[in-house]
């Protein structure tokens, strides 16, 4: 299957907008610039928007003039993720980078035709600032972690799963939840490829190891990452550590008792591999270069090395100097990782493609949503942005929005919509300690809603997509996308998350 010219398609058709619509407005594009960066900032839900519909320097505000049916792409491709495969799978398996193409200029098209350069300037900028980033980071993760292989007798008992994910959910506040889901998930699936009933396993695996486990440190997930740029001490996460071990807690007690009665169920006996053969890791070296992924992340939040423009969109020198060290680092694994060692370890490339296809779609059509939750009581999200006030609003609604669109832009949304709320008129430096502090459970509210909920689809998170794929090529079969949230996210998810609010706020 020949994937790749679907993508050489999009780009193609991305740089071939430019000229087509006088990107040479060079004014345009810097004062678009200048704005995004104020709502990076903090500064537009401290100090306000404008309420012509117009930005601080006089040109037309996208999210406060978009209507809401700018949204119909964005839940296209969503529809097509979910029910595709399902009416249409043997079409959908040789043509989703069509389906995730199709999508992307169906949005791409008629916003470039109609907002001309500030269009193309948000296309650009998602694609260069975000997907570009997002996609080198995964490959990297992916890469690395497939030159590492655990050797020995290991067989999935109930007890031993749980131990399992229980060590993934703790790795993943320190390597990050896609660093811990990419080293761990292979070894787990080989476990437990003697048994009958694997699909729960997965899915649990997905919520805590993907997603929750994430919630201890800026390092675990990008809202938490986000945060930490903007002020919020980097041991702060710490105080959500209650709210991350019970709802760990509740999971890991659900999934032991599912294991055991499905292994019960099943009539599972372990099978005998003759001598038992002790646990070892091969391709160790490559916890070298997991090392140096994690330390060029905590990087690029740290260093400032000023900006850079690339094609009218600026983007930090630390940022691109991060992503050109994953880039090295992944060609490092591959260079030094034998080719029969990641043969033995069932890797493979379509994981990481299928992902990369779909997500350039996902990232491009969802520019509106993101631009009208920027424009917070001016946009046409107002009606629900206005509505949170208390805390458990902040943890339901930072959480709901994040399950399907980016967790880190849906945090910082409503990280500003808080600093606003509360200090109107401070700057950032100001009123992010007093955030910390005199109303620090909405700051923890707003940073477990966008980690936690982040496991309700397979959207919510980076790794959650993948950790699929590889299951599913894997042989074990999956939940449909609103299989997944009907199964499994109502059922097991949204009720821990009633008594986390219970309980915390």
């Amino acid at each position: 299957m020949k994937l790749d010219k679907y993508a050489i398609i999009i780009i193609l058709f991305i740089l071939l907008i430019v000229p087509a619509t006088g990107m040479a407005k060079d004014n345009a594009d810097k004062n678009t610039h200048n704005e995004v960066a104020q709502e990076h900032s903090g500064a537009d839900a401290v100090e306000g928007h404008d309420t012509d519909g117009h930005g601080a320097h006089g040109h037309v505000n996208l999210g406060e003039i978009l209507p809401l049916y700018s949204v119909i792409p964005f839940a296209g491709m969503l529809l097509s993720i979910a029910l595709m495969p399902l009416v249409a799978g043997t079409f959908w398996h040789h043509h989703f980078g069509k389906v995730s193409a199709f999508w992307a200029a169906s949005l791409a098209i008629p916003f470039v035709a109609v907002f001309k350069g500030v269009a193309v300037y948000e296309i650009l900028h998602i694609l260069l600032a975000d997907y570009v980033p997002f996609i080198i980071l995964l490959w990297a993760l992916f890469t690395v972690s497939g030159g590492i292989l655990l050797r020995g007798t290991l067989r999935g008992t109930p007890m031993v799963n749980t131990i399992i994910i229980l060590i993934g959910t703790i790795l993943a506040s320190w390597m990050g939840t896609t660093g811990a889901a990419m080293l761990l998930i292979r070894p787990f699936l080989r476990a437990n490829d003697y048994r009958k009933n694997r699909t729960f396993m997965v899915v649990f695996f997905i919520f805590l190891v993907a997603n929750i486990g994430g919630a201890l440190t800026p390092l675990g997930d990008p809202p938490l990452f986000l945060g930490f740029l903007h002020g919020v001490s980097f041991f702060w996460t710490f105080k959500i550590l209650p709210h991350m071990l019970l709802t760990s807690g509740i999971l890991l007690v659900i999934y032991f008792f599912l294991d055991s009665y499905y292994f019960k169920k099943e009539g599972a006996v372990v099978p005998d591999d003759g001598e038992k053969k002790p646990l070892s890791l091969a391709g160790i070296h490559n916890f070298i270069f997991l090392g140096g992924i994690v330390s060029a992340v905590l990087m690029s939040g740290i260093v400032d090395l000023g900006e850079v423009s690339t094609l009218g969109v600026h983007r930090a020198v630390q940022d691109w100097l991060r992503d050109i060290i994953l880039i090295i680092l992944g060609g490092l694994s591959l260079w030094t990782t034998a080719r029969t060692l990641r043969e033995e370890n069932e890797f493979s490339w379509f994981p990481i493609i299928e992902v990369a296809y779909l997500f350039i779609g996902i990232f491009i059509t969802m520019i509106p949503c993101l631009l009208l939750l920027k424009a917070g009581p001016n946009g046409a999200f107002a009606f629900l942005i206005n509505a949170v006030k208390e805390p458990f609003h902040y943890f339901w609604v930072t959480g709901m929005l994040s399950s399907f669109l980016d967790n880190a832009p849906t945090y910082l949304t409503f990280f500003n919509t808080a600093l606003g709320s509360f200090y109107a008129g401070m700057t950032e430096a100001q009123a992010v300690p007093l955030l910390m502090t005199d109303k620090a459970i909405y700051l923890q509210a707003i940073s477990t809603g966008a980690v936690f909920f982040g496991a309700c689809s397979y959207i919510g998170n980076a790794p959650n997509f993948m950790v699929r794929s590889i299951a599913a090529e894997s042989g074990t079969e999956m939940p449909s996308f609103f299989g997944y949230i009907l199964k499994y996210s109502l059922i097991y998810l949204i009720p821990t998350f009633i008594v986390v609010t219970f309980i915390f706020y």
